[in-house]
């Protein structure tokens, strides 16, 4: 039985000739996510704006937009309505009420508990969150921070680890990937909470795992074929390395996938972000990040190794070597 290969042995695909292309792309959608975020700002949630949760559990799986209708009916603002794990289980999120004391908040949530319990009779409350101002901010200022120390983190692992071309090519391709999933939720307009904080996090994870791997594949290579320019060296890195890449992130993206389609609303906003994320990773590992070293000045003598001889130059010279290296 032979096995499934989704990359030939023999692929050999030209990435670094359209290197500008790719740098004009990311760069437009750079700045196009720095655009819609700037413009039309993003959805946050309220983890991060403050205000009002409540778990409420239906006898049977409510209508969402009648419940949204109900709730919208009393004044206390635009509700926010999710299907948290069972079908008849909603998290209804509403905005702070005006008045910062306790006691306006357990108001608007008993005129709320009231309406749907004459809608909906049999109906159970299971849980009430209040988040305040001064969380959420506190909670923004983590998240950013967050981030910030994750991508400057990684820059610097890379920096120390090969040289400092390769830290400023991963912060590049990273900075990239977060920008173009802020982007998506600044122009789907979905709820940005904590939830894709978190799936912000794991695409830097994932971005960097890809990353690493193909610059320890260029690094190696160059200490074996130092006579060979440096396009080439870096096609025949991508090269060696892209059925690594296209399985792992096919794989995650089916999984993704499916939690897209099935996971229900608590999950989609992560997932979505995701799906994303493996995708822009993926090209910025692949176009981005490895072919920016050139731009960088990386050469064939930026790494020295002690014992190996200098091997001939040319795309072919991977010929002497036994079998593909995976």
């Amino acid at each position: 039985m032979r096995l499934l290969k989704l990359v030939p042995d023999n692929t050999n695909i030209g990435f670094v000739r359209l290197r500008y292309w790719a740098f004009g792309l990311t760069a437009a959608l750079t700045l196009a996510a720095v655009a819609l975020v700037g413009v039309r700002g993003l959805n946050l949630g309220v983890d991060f704006v403050g205000g009002l949760m409540i778990e409420a559990k239906f006898q049977q799986p409510p209508p969402l937009d009648a419940v949204r209708e109900n709730i919208d009916a009393l004044g206390v603002g635009d509700a926010s309505l999710q299907q948290f794990g069972a079908a008849n289980v909603v998290s209804i999120r509403l905005p702070p009420p005006a008045s910062k004391d306790e006691g306006a908040n357990n108001a608007v949530v008993a005129k709320v508990k009231a309406s749907l319990l004459r809608e909906y009779p049999g109906m159970t409350f299971t849980r009430y969150d209040t988040v305040s101002g001064k969380v959420s901010n506190e909670l923004i200022r983590n998240g950013v921070a967050a981030v910030f120390l994750a991508v400057f983190g990684i820059a610097l692992f890379g920096w120390f680890r090969f040289e400092w071309q390769f830290g400023v090519s991963t912060f590049v391709a990273i900075a990239h990937d977060v920008l173009m999933t802020l982007g998506f939720f600044a122009l789907t307009q979905m709820e940005f909470d904590l939830n894709i904080v978190a799936a912000v996090l794991t695409i830097i994870g994932y971005s960097i795992n890809d990353k690493i791997v193909i610059d320890d594949r260029i690094r190696e290579n160059m200490r074996k074929y130092r006579k060979m320019d440096m396009p080439s060296l870096i096609d025949l890195s991508v090269n060696e390395t892209l059925p690594r890449t296209v399985m792992t992130s096919l794989t995650i993206m089916l999984a993704l996938g499916a939690l897209l389609i099935w996971g229900g609303q608590v999950l989609r906003g992560f997932s979505a972000a995701m799906l994303l994320g493996i995708v822009v990773g993926t090209y910025s590992s692949i176009y981005v990040s490895s072919s920016l070293l050139i731009a960088l000045g990386v050469g064939p003598n930026s790494f020295k190794g002690k014992d190996e001889g200098d091997k001939p130059a040319g795309r072919n010279a991977n010929a002497e070597r036994v079998g593909p290296r995976r």
